[in-house]
């Protein structure tokens, strides 16, 4: 039988806000039917769209007969055009799952994926992501390999017209923010600012409102369901939206080196640190590539 879901099932069955699921809809790249008022979307449908967006099926079609090199953790456009580079132009495949820079390390902890992208700022020690690693894996043949320097800030709507420029402005009665899920190196950016300036997150309207992409925050915005995120500035290009900038983050990959995946990640680290890769994504847009590639750790 055929089920049928509420958008609210269906945002949970994803894991993304129902927001999100309104605007798949509206872009037509989730098929729904209308009962009354009320939106409803065929199981068959959400087959389709997930078949449609699998990494999996990517990797059958591109790379039949290659094992993919499994990559957890924190959402990021560059990342999303390395892989798409990778799997077209070169005897590798990644598959990615994007569930947050925390997540991706307890995944590569418990071997279920070889690299995690993270970008996770240890206060104490003032640096990103190296801790981290000294923290999870102590004992394991690890190394951190940089990908990008990149700008996290306030992305509001265009032109920004309710003057959102400093913290304290998410307490406005007139301002709905949209926060991301617990773990994300953006989280621990939102909530670490928030400890520093005494402001209690009970008085944020939309900080019970999570995402788990860049996308999918700045998605809310363009839809008129929120006012502002925090989130990185190419998203904020790409989508038209304006961006006023927080602080300067290293966004990088853990690589965790095993007998089986040890040839795999070679030839990955010789993609990363070629001047063919670098040019191709050089023009990107709020993205620092100078240092792509390069061994911050082993």
């Amino acid at each position: 039988m055929n089920k049928i879901y509420t958008p609210e099932e269906v945002a949970q069955l994803l894991q993304i806000s129902k927001h999100t699921v309104y605007e798949l809809i509206k872009r037509k790249e989730l098929n729904a039917f209308k009962v009354g008022n009320k939106m409803r979307i065929e199981e068959i449908q959400l087959e389709h769209y997930k078949k449609r967006h699998s990494t999996i099926q990517k990797q059958e079609i591109y790379a039949p007969n290659r094992k993919a090199i499994r990559l957890h953790g924190s959402h990021d456009i560059l990342l999303e055009k390395i892989c798409q580079i990778v799997n077209h132009e070169n005897s590798l495949s990644i598959q990615p799952s994007f569930i947050g820079s925390l997540e991706g390390c307890m995944s590569l902890y418990r071997e279920e994926c070889d690299i995690a992208a993270v970008h996770l700022y240890d206060q104490a020690r003032k640096q990103y992501n190296v801790p981290i690693v000294e923290q999870f894996f102590p004992d394991d043949k690890v190394t951190v390999v940089h990908l990008t320097e990149r700008n996290q800030g306030f992305i509001t709507k265009k032109g920004n017209p309710k003057k959102i420029f400093l913290w304290e402005d998410l307490l406005r009665e007139d301002i709905t923010f949209v926060n991301r899920q617990p773990g994300s190196g953006t989280r621990q950016l939102i909530d670490q600012q928030l400890k520093d300036q005494n402001i209690s997150s009970s008085l944020i309207d939309g900080y019970e409102n999570i995402e788990w992409t860049h996308y999918a925050a700045a998605n809310q915005l363009m839809s008129e369901q929120a006012d502002v995120t925090i989130g990185i500035e190419p998203i904020a290009h790409i989508l038209g939206l304006s961006f006023e900038p927080i602080s300067k983050e290293s966004f990088d990959l853990i690589f965790k080196w095993t007998d089986s995946n040890k040839q795999a990640l070679t030839s990955l680290l010789e993609v990363l640190q070629s001047d063919s890769l670098k040019n191709s994504v050089k023009n990107l847009s709020g993205y620092d590539v100078s240092n792509i590639g390069k061994i911050m750790q082993t």
